[in-house]
């Protein structure tokens, strides 16, 4: 944005050094996320920028740890056609932990998407009773250190039959630790508060004379909430899911706690890597996860706008 013709030259001197600030906060925030994307293209197994790469030498150059992300774990890493990808998809390391990592994130921001949606939808009611204190203990896994909440729920999802039968009840159940529903259900809880927040702000615009007139026009609270206030609430929600699947896609302490060998996601693979086999195969991972965060916080500005144009806000 130019400077006004009339601006004071301490009002440009002021402008400018804004300017400055902004740019050398930007610059640290991105510095160490940038700098990983040339090193994972390095042809020497360095965490370094060697000679040649400095050199802009092709040499130095390689795609190999991407390569490695296929091969890595492969019985015959020399096969070819369909049986080096029925190999890889079967055997390498980093190709199961992608699977997991979709599968528990996917089932885990459906879990966390319904759960929370309902939630958001029952605290922005006025009539809601205890509205601050719900909302406090719904939101609690986003303050209270993981660290904590992960040893809890490997205590709970140890041996849940007897923590609930100390309250009266008599569960038929089983060891949740080192299984998929307990990751799944460990990261659901993860990712709840963010479906909570981010639909709770949508609803704070909405206009619930749209339901009252719906309700007047003939249509039932299940008709009313699909056709008025859903399509709405729409990107809020869907901001929310992807909010909580970026929880579960980067989450590694739960999984540390909860998850067996079985389910091993890219962070647990990524945590294997650096305390057992140093590679700048992790380099690699790391840039793929880069631009997989890049793609879909794009996705959430772009639902941003389009939320503010349903509401007649003009986007900035």
């Amino acid at each position: 944005m130019a400077l006004p013709s009339y601006a004071s030259p301490l009002e440009r001197i002021w402008h400018y050094a804004y300017l400055a600030g902004c740019a050398a906060i930007f610059f640290f925030l991105i510095a160490p996320i940038v700098v990983i994307i040339p090193l994972s293209f390095n042809a020497e197994p360095y965490f370094t920028f060697t000679d040649r790469m400095l050199e802009f030498d092709p040499e130095g150059y390689s795609t190999r740890w991407y390569s490695s992300l296929l091969t890595f774990g492969m019985q015959d890493p020399e096969a070819t056609g369909w049986a080096f990808w029925s190999d890889a998809w079967t055997n390498a390391n980093w190709v199961k932990a992608a699977k997991n990592s979709i599968i528990i994130g996917v089932f885990s921001t459906i879990v966390a998407t319904g759960l929370g949606t309902l939630a958001a939808l029952g605290l922005s009611r006025p009539e809601m009773p205890y509205r601050r204190a719900i909302m406090a203990i719904l939101i609690s896994p986003m303050i209270v250190p993981l660290i904590i909440t992960a040893t809890g729920m490997f205590f709970f999802y140890s041996n849940p039959c007897e923590l609930l039968t100390l309250v009266g009840l008599d569960p038929q159940c089983g060891r949740l630790a080192g299984t998929y529903l307990g990751v799944i259900l460990a990261h659901a809880t993860l990712g709840i508060p963010f479906v909570i927040i981010t639909v709770t702000a949508t609803l704070v615009g909405f206009d619930q004379s749209l339901n009252r007139a719906a309700a007047s026009l003939g249509a039932n609270p299940r008709t009313t909430f699909f056709k008025v206030t859903m399509p709405l609430i729409l990107p809020g929600v869907v901001s929310g899911a992807l909010f909580a699947f970026v929880t579960s896609f980067d989450e590694v302490v739960a999984v540390l706690f909860i998850a067996g060998p079985d389910q091993q996601t890219i962070p647990r693979q990524m945590w294997n890597g650096i305390r057992e086999q140093i590679s700048p195969a992790i380099l690699a991972v790391a840039t793929l996860l880069v631009i997989f965060s890049i793609a879909l916080l794009t996705t959430v500005e772009l639902l941003r706008r389009r939320s503010e144009r349903i509401r007649g806000v003009t986007p900035r």
